[in-house]
């Protein structure tokens, strides 16, 4: 997938929500998918940040973004039912919703998991992307095609030890992806997984902190396929677990 060319104006027209866009892959979508002609709605937790790629939209001449600063472990189902509200009043319709914000929690033996940090790591994984895609979901129904993209991870394809509670939340994810997939078929909305792979960015510095980070592809070099599942050349794709590099 790393070898797909995305036309210039790809995404024109369209309205893409991003979560966890104030860093890392989230924020490298974000600038991306603007670039493509997206008007991109920038979601975060840190309204500094979220300032910040909103101001590197706008200086590279990009479509003017929008901004929610929602923290996803404290959000309730009234938030997301506002939210979605706010989107279908400013653009009509919503074509895109990448699911990029995750925490990682902390890596170790299973008999270490603390069962409080599991639930407020599964509340932002999990509860929360349910959360926030069933309130969208009626306003994505409003566009022409409408594309889903969930995060997922290879230790949410195959458990590896000590990773746990996020290995448990990637697994969630992707059986997330694949109940919602299977009830949109037939329809303008899908939804697809896509597993980084080893990227540079805070997370996995964070989960491999002995790793060369030089030795990793950037967000930049992973957009294809994040471009790809966003834009309509992918409009037969539904259910699938995708690899980034």
């Amino acid at each position: 997938m790393l070898e797909y060319q995305a036309a210039k104006d790809l995404l024109k027209g369209k309205t893409i929500l991003v979560t966890g866009a104030g860093d890392g892959i989230g924020k490298t979508a974000a600038k991306t998918y603007a670039a493509h002609g997206a008007t991109v709605i920038l979601l975060g937790k840190t309204v500094k940040k979220l300032e910040a790629v909103y101001d590197e939209i706008e200086a590279a001449g990009g479509p003017t973004p929008a901004i929610v600063p929602l923290d996803l472990k404290g959000a309730s189902e009234q938030n997301y039912r506002d939210m979605a509200e706010t989107i279908e009043q400013q653009f009509g319709k919503l074509d895109g919703l990448l699911h990029n914000a995750s925490l990682l929690g902390a890596l170790g033996p299973f008999e270490h998991i603390d069962i409080q940090s599991l639930e407020d790591l599964l509340k932002v994984n999990v509860v929360a992307e349910v959360m926030m895609t069933k309130a969208l979901l009626p306003v994505m129904r409003k566009a022409e095609h409408a594309s889903i993209i969930f995060t997922s991870s290879s230790v949410g394809r195959k458990g590896r030890a000590y990773w746990g509670p996020y290995a448990f939340s990637k697994f969630a994810t992707e059986g997330m992806m694949q109940v919602l997939a299977h009830e949109c078929e037939g329809t303008q909305v899908r939804a697809n997984s896509i597993n980084p792979g080893a990227t540079r960015t805070g997370m996995r510095a964070k989960a491999y902190p002995a790793e060369n980070p030089l030795d990793l592809k950037t967000p930049e070099q992973i957009m294809p396929v994040y471009l790809y599942l966003m834009g309509d050349d992918s409009l037969q794709e539904n259910g699938q677990a995708f690899n980034a590099q």
